[in-house]
């Protein structure tokens, strides 16, 4: 089963590359399947993670980043892959 685990933070003013660059450093214990980093407007971030795991399985997650990077808590959701279509 492959599982998808994704983390979203909002940067605090003026910090969206400084986040980025902290969430690009960070390196899991164990490393995923597949890892992809995004951004967008609002200065977010959002790091997709691919596990060859069941979907309750402990897997390593980003931590939380210091409080005065970031404008609310990080967001976090995990997903089971129910196909891949073309």
């Amino acid at each position: 089963m492959t599982v998808a685990l994704m983390w979203e933070a909002r940067a605090a003013s003026g910090r969206g590359e400084e986040l980025l660059a902290w969430a690009r450093a960070q390196e899991p214990a164990v490393r995923p399947v597949r890892r992809e980093t995004f951004r967008a407007a609002g200065d977010r971030v959002l790091v997709v993670t691919w596990w060859d795991a069941p979907y309750d399985a402990e897997l390593p997650e980003l931590p939380e980043p210091d409080a005065e990077l970031v404008a609310r808590a990080v967001h976090r959701w995990r997903f089971e892959s129910v196909g891949l279509e073309s």
